[in-house]
């Protein structure tokens, strides 16, 4: 019953924070386009979600002559729930703060989280429509070359504490005192720029691209249809937020819990600092969108593979140095090593990634 309880508790959040999100991204984009955002429905327009969820609601889901009806329909609904589950072993609190709590927690999330893809493919392929099966293949291209450099930032934080389970890589950070930001400052780069191309956000949704796609793999989806797509991918926002606040910042736990003198900042609740934490990665998609232009897939392709997988691998290197050869009483001289190897590996791939630019630039001009 118990479990039962926070299931419902667990999902109902995720809702109530999928309509904020919304209502908080609009408002952020107006601000930095100088404009206002939604204002009419409520105060600030903050009833917006919810009027914009009737219309959803009450709008005709129109499939097309052609399509696979059953696949068509399922798609939607198998994004939805790769993405709901892996927040089943997300621990937000200490005690009880969580669903269930296996010992392979980081495993299940990101097999269950890649599964998501299986829906947007679906979809495409289902619509009998030429700019859904492009935008589905192109989420092909993204997955592969975003995954591996995703798991791989991982790694590191595995190494340190041992585990795959959500909870004691938590508590590893409180034991330490240190956040393994601190330690793992190329991984958790890497992870953010991977995280946001596992949510489909702009400066990596090409998979929509209403420039040159109309509107994707979702192209044909209307009403409910098309809002399960777009639950879907913000709930991978903050599952992407989630993983990143346990992982790398700690999770429920407060900044510097070592610290004595910080000690008035238990006053806020575990869940609070979690969920604070969760928000600062759902600003920062924000602020991608609303600064950075899209980029091709190939250029996704080659960031991925020539830049992203480099650097995890120098932090799984970097990880290994600093357990070998003990830097956690020496962090300057760890930062330093840090520094000087990820700028050159960063300088080397980029070198080589405009080669490949240039050759493109020369190809599409016909020299």
């Amino acid at each position: 019953m118990e479990t039962m309880i926070k299931i419902i508790a667990v999902f109902t959040l995720l809702m109530v924070m999928v309509g904020f999100i919304s209502w908080l991204e609009r408002k952020i984009l107006g601000r930095m386009q100088v404009r206002h955002g939604p204002m009419r429905v409520g105060w600030h327009g903050i009833f917006q979600p919810i009027a914009d969820g009737i219309k959803l609601l009450t709008k005709e889901l129109v499939i097309p002559a052609g399509a696979d009806k059953q696949l068509f329909l399922m798609a939607p609904v198998i994004s939805l729930i790769f993405a709901v589950t892996p927040f089943a072993v997300i621990p937000w609190g200490s005690g009880q703060g969580y669903i269930t709590d296996i010992n392979i927690g980081l495993v299940l999330i990101l097999a269950l989280s890649s599964l998501g893809t299986f829906g947007i493919v679906i979809g495409g392929w289902s619509s009998n429509s030429k700019y859904s099966v492009l935008g589905a293949m192109r989420a092909v291209a993204l997955m592969l070359s975003y995954e591996l450099p995703l798991i791989l930032s991982l790694v590191g934080v595995v190494m340190l504490t041992g585990s795959f389970r959500l909870t004691e890589i938590v508590s590893a950070q409180a034991q330490q005192g240190l956040w393994f930001v601190a330690i793992q400052p190329v991984a958790f780069v890497c992870y953010l720029l991977a995280g946001t191309a596992e949510t489909q956000r702009i400066p990596f949704d090409m998979l929509e691209d209403e420039g040159s796609l109309v509107n994707g793999f979702f192209t044909e989806y209307s009403g409910m249809g098309f809002s399960l797509f777009v639950m879907a991918e913000y709930i991978n926002i903050i599952l992407i937020g989630a993983i990143s606040a346990v992982v790398f910042l700690g999770g429920w736990q407060r900044p510097f819990p070592s610290v004595e003198f910080l000690a008035f900042l238990d006053v806020v609740p575990a869940a609070g600092w979690f969920l604070l934490k969760v928000f600062l990665f759902v600003f920062l998609v924000i602020w991608f969108r609303g600064t950075l232009p899209r980029v091709r897939y190939d250029q996704l392709m080659y960031f991925g593979w020539k830049i992203l997988l480099p650097l995890t691998l120098l932090s799984i290197l970097l990880t290994g140095l600093y357990k070998v050869l003990d830097f956690q009483h020496n962090l300057i001289f760890y930062y330093l090593i840090t520094f000087i190897l990820s700028l050159f590996c960063v300088t080397y791939c980029s070198k080589h990634f405009y080669q490949e630019e240039t050759t493109l630039k020369e190809v599409r001009v016909g020299i």
